[in-house]
């Protein structure tokens, strides 16, 4: 397991507005990533150090964003104002987390504006959805090269997490793996006050170290 990327949903003034404030704050642009046909959502990507990457992420007026659960999670949280959606893990094998959370993967995609197919398995969003500390997994089914972190070069480097929530409930779920796939970062757990969830990310720029 490692850390694979941090997802961002939308304020009330969309997705352009938000991606710009975020690019302000990290002296960086973000990609268009293109349309979650399977979850109703579309998204914009920055590419980070070490294969991970931010993803802002806006739902659409589409039937696909009331049944799939990510597309519920993404309306959700744009709804409370915006802010930091959750951790997303990445594994090689996903057979071993549909076994120990028992329940199956499901097949996920994004059409990318120059027409490639990005395709992946998912598990966790909805306990994700119930616990946010919760991370979800995903297991790519694309070459290393399409990964969403090699869209552009990127000089930025996630340094550290604020995570509100318990390691334990984390290691509970998905095993030590999980915690593992932080090692190389500075995670704070903090007591929730509220939500649980990842409260702030912090990075390391060009321009100097930025709290998100």
């Amino acid at each position: 397991m490692r850390l694979d990327h941090l997802s961002f949903a939308v304020g009330p003034d969309g997705l352009a507005k938000t991606t710009a404030r975020l690019s302000r704050l990290l002296g960086a642009t973000f990609v268009d990533g293109g349309v979650h046909p399977r979850f109703g959502t579309r998204n914009m990507v920055m590419p980070l150090k070490w294969r991970q990457y931010i993803e802002v992420v806006e739902v659409l007026d589409h039937p696909a964003s009331d049944k799939a659960p990510f597309g519920q999670a993404v309306r959700a949280r744009s709804d409370l104002g915006g802010g930091w959606l959750g951790w997303v893990i990445a594994v090689d094998d996903i057979a071993t987390v549909e076994h120990r959370i028992g329940r199956h993967a499901v097949q996920g995609n994004r059409h990318r504006p120059d027409g490639y197919n990005l395709q992946w398995k998912q598990i966790g969003v909805k306990g994700f959805q119930a616990d946010p500390q919760l991370p979800f997994v995903i297991s790519w089914d694309v070459p290393a090269e399409e990964h969403p972190s090699q869209s552009a070069p990127s000089d930025i480097q996630l340094a550290a997490l604020e995570i509100a929530g318990d390691p334990h409930r984390v290691a509970d779920w998905l095993g030590e793996p999980a915690l593992e796939a932080l090692e190389d970062l500075e995670v704070r757990w903090v007591a929730p006050n509220g939500t649980p969830g990842v409260v702030a990310a912090q990075f390391s720029t060009p321009n100097g170290v930025v709290r998100v």
